[in-house]
């Protein structure tokens, strides 16, 4: 339990520091510090778990090199970002595939429509901005709504606190990139460069607990 707690506030700190960063305008701490972020939380599961997930360790890693990528400037590290994050994508539908109970095509359709509608309403929205990434936007788009569909799908198929906690975090994680999206392509504002970082460090977060209570319960 000692270390889970000294691991947990490295990742606090780090988390800290780097969304520190982003509001001060402090590049060196964004530079040193996101990186941290992803390997502090994959430390915090090793301690916190005595059986992994494989496939879980693997999406952090991708995540983690998906925030390596992001923190150079560029349409290249951009796109290698974004290779990245749809791979840790697939993995985390993967997991969350392999839990979900059977369930009828009512159930189904209404876990995909608000997914459904929330990606046509910001693709609409960006379409004309993106010029040629809107094919690879749209390729993500799709696969991360379709984890929090699932996801959705998942929770209300078994109700229980793991699947909660990754509904959750599905949740946060689309919230967080969609508003990257606006930021990058639509409208650019200052406070959405930390608002991203926040609702993104809480999904990863959020996607921890739903896999440590997975290994516990």
């Amino acid at each position: 339990m000692g270390k889970v707690k000294i691991v947990s506030f490295i990742f606090l700190l780090v988390s800290v520091l780097d969304i520190a960063g982003i509001i001060f305008h402090i590049p060196y701490l964004i530079f040193i510090f996101k990186p941290f972020i992803l390997l502090s939380l994959l430390l915090l599961y090793h301690v916190s778990v005595s059986e992994k997930n494989n496939w879980y360790v693997r999406a952090l890693l991708f995540s983690f090199l998906g925030d390596a990528f992001l923190v150079y400037e560029g349409s290249f590290f951009f796109n290698l970002g974004l290779l990245s994050f749809l791979i840790a994508h697939l993995l985390f539908i993967k997991i969350v595939v392999s839990d979900i109970p059977k369930s009828d095509i009512k159930v189904k359709a209404i876990s995909f429509i608000p997914f459904i509608i929330t990606f046509s309403v910001l693709l609409y929205t960006l379409k004309d901005v993106l010029n040629e990434m809107l094919l690879p936007v749209t390729v993500y788009g799709v696969v991360i709504s379709l984890f929090g569909a699932i996801s959705l799908l998942n929770y209300i198929t078994s109700r229980t606190t793991k699947s909660l906690f990754m509904l959750l975090g599905a949740l946060f994680f689309i919230t967080s990139d969609s508003i990257l999206a606006i930021n990058k392509f639509y409208v650019s504002k200052e406070i959405f460069k930390s608002v991203i970082m926040i609702t993104y460090i809480i999904a990863q977060y959020l996607i921890y607990r739903s896999m440590v209570q997975k290994t516990t319960a």
